[in-house]
């Protein structure tokens, strides 16, 4: 709701509880708002506008406004609603989360064993076609200071596999990924930015059917962990959407109607598990 616009009338027997969310240095922010009640149940979940306003009509009691947005510390606090009346908790300002342990100086494989490369990719529309990359590799080097580490990801094109031999023989030929010209796309990450707590953006070079494009990867960090044979781990998720056409992938078939067989928007989705190399043991 905008400053200024009236808040629409208030159901029998309720009120509005309302609060304003904003970051470490009091600009207004996007966060979620879960109002709950005594007994823990939520009654009304939703996001913040913005302005960082958040206003919500509940039958009269007392509750919690917990808020909570990726990468800050999570706040609760106490609201007591009363029949017909605005109650404001006042401004809340997220804290950012601390920082996970990063993993030690050196060099981490990528373990494929324990790690995926996914994508999805519209079809006909409406529907979608879901598939991965089964072979591929990669290094992290981490250094003293995190943001000038460096990451390269090397994917076999020939690997794809959407569970259909047909259309994995067409993406691999010249209309698509023209495999036997172009067997790699590798991606070369060189600047790592921290956005509070476990998120980060890795920015870096996408080599693809032969064209260099930027990309960047928004990156939860998962932490470090040991191993079944005592090997030091770390592990991520990250997501990012590609333009197809961007990297002269054009082929197009329209159906009758004018919707196209397959989109051009790609969503990729990594999970990926580094293992620290012996020789930096």
């Amino acid at each position: 709701m905008e400053p200024g616009q009236e808040a629409p009338a208030m159901p029998e027997g309720a009120g509005r509880a309302e609060c304003q969310v904003v970051d470490p240095v009091g600009l207004p922010m996007r966060a979620t708002v879960n109002v709950v009640d005594e007994h823990g149940k939520s009654l009304v979940e939703g996001s913040t506008d913005t302005y960082g306003l958040f206003t919500a009509a509940v039958p009269a009691g007392d509750y919690h406004l917990t808020v909570a947005c990726d990468g800050f510390q999570p706040r609760r606090v106490p609201a007591r609603v009363a029949v017909g009346k605005r109650v404001s908790v006042g401004v809340i300002d997220l804290q950012t989360a601390p920082l996970p342990p990063t993993p030690a100086m050196g060099r981490w494989d990528i373990d494929p064993a324990h790690s995926s490369i996914r994508f999805t990719a519209g079809h006909i529309g409406r529907a979608e076609i879901h598939g991965r990359f089964n072979r591929f590799s990669g290094s992290l080097w981490v250094a003293d200071r995190m943001r000038d580490s460096q990451i390269e990801v090397s994917i076999d094109t020939d690997s794809i596999d959407t569970g259909f031999p047909l259309r994995d023989d067409h993406l691999r030929s010249a209309d698509f990924l023209n495999v036997a010209t172009h067997p790699h796309m590798v991606f070369n990450g060189g600047d790592f930015v921290h956005r509070g707590g476990s998120t980060w953006v890795v920015t870096g070079v996408l080599d693809l059917h032969g064209v260099s494009r930027t990309v960047k990867l928004d990156t939860t960090y998962l932490g470090l962990c040991t191993g079944m044979e005592g090997e030091s781990r770390a592990s991520c998720r990250a997501v990012t959407e590609l333009h197809r056409e961007e990297f002269t992938l054009t082929w197009h078939q329209m159906l009758p109607r004018g919707i196209a067989a397959i989109g051009t928007t790609i969503k990729i989705a990594l999970d990926i598990q580094v293992v620290q190399s012996p020789a930096y043991l």
